[in-house]
């Protein structure tokens, strides 16, 4: 929505980026709807949270080229996601 929009959707979006390591794109609605305001601002955020497309305060499409090469060289120099525990996230077998 416009409320938690301007202050939180790119912050979000960064810290989604930056802490999975990959692309964010991230598309939105913009205009008056029935129950809220939106904001829109589409984004494309890159591994190191760099905003490489955003649209404008209208309808509009945005692009950006994804490099998966980028993806490996981040996860290569910041091996964080190599530390994740996936028996950690397995709910017990009742």
């Amino acid at each position: 929505t416009l409320f938690t929009g301007k202050d939180h959707w790119e912050c979000i979006l960064k810290t989604r980026a930056i802490e999975n390591q990959c692309y964010v794109v991230a598309p939105a609605q913009i205009g008056k709807k029935p129950a809220f305001q939106a904001y829109g601002r589409s984004m494309i955020i890159n591994p190191w949270g760099v905003t490489v497309a955003c649209a404008e305060d209208r309808e509009t499409i945005i692009y950006a080229e994804i490099d998966p090469d980028y993806v490996n060289q981040i996860r290569e120099q910041l091996p964080s996601l190599k530390n994740r525990q996936p028996g950690a996230y397995v709910w017990p077998a009742k």
